[in-house]
């Protein structure tokens, strides 16, 4: 329940011909500590608190826990956050195998060009169709973590 399982890919490929859905996502971080990183994030209209506690020794594993909040509470929190926001777009696209969804992050401002793909797995050892267009796995890279793209 308060555990996520998630690998992490860089996209070598074009993917957005396979998405079913995009989303434009803001977020900002209100504390950045590795143990309890805490989340502020504007998913088009919906506002998000996540926090979030250090990941396992493989970075794949880790606490999550995320409350739905207010757009108007959303934006309020952000303007307390630490500096700098990111900016991405978010495409959405079924796996093959039928049990995955794959969310690829295209990041946008002094990040363009930075695009990741992440797949949320019941358990580190669970298999998962790989799409041609998936690069190196970087789970577990603290570079790509969003609160490091700031």
């Amino acid at each position: 329940m308060f555990q996520e399982v998630e690998r992490k890919f860089l996209v070598k490929g074009d993917f957005r011909n396979e998405a079913f859905k995009a989303i434009h996502i803001t977020q900002g971080y209100l504390s950045r500590v590795p143990e309890r990183v805490v989340r502020i994030r504007i998913k088009d209209q919906q506002g998000y608190i996540t926090v979030k506690g250090k990941n396992n020794a493989s970075g794949a594993t880790r606490f999550e826990w995320e409350k739905e909040i207010s757009l108007d509470e959303a934006r309020r929190l952000l303007e307390l956050c630490e500096p700098g926001l990111v900016d991405k777009t978010r495409y959405l696209i079924n796996n093959t195998d039928g049990k995955h969804t794959w969310e690829v992050d295209v990041y946008h401002g002094n990040k363009e060009g930075i695009i990741i793909a992440e797949i949320e797995l019941g358990n580190e050892n669970e298999p998962f169709d790989k799409p041609e267009w998936l690069g190196k796995e970087v789970t577990g890279d603290q570079r790509y973590y969003n609160s490091n793209l700031i």
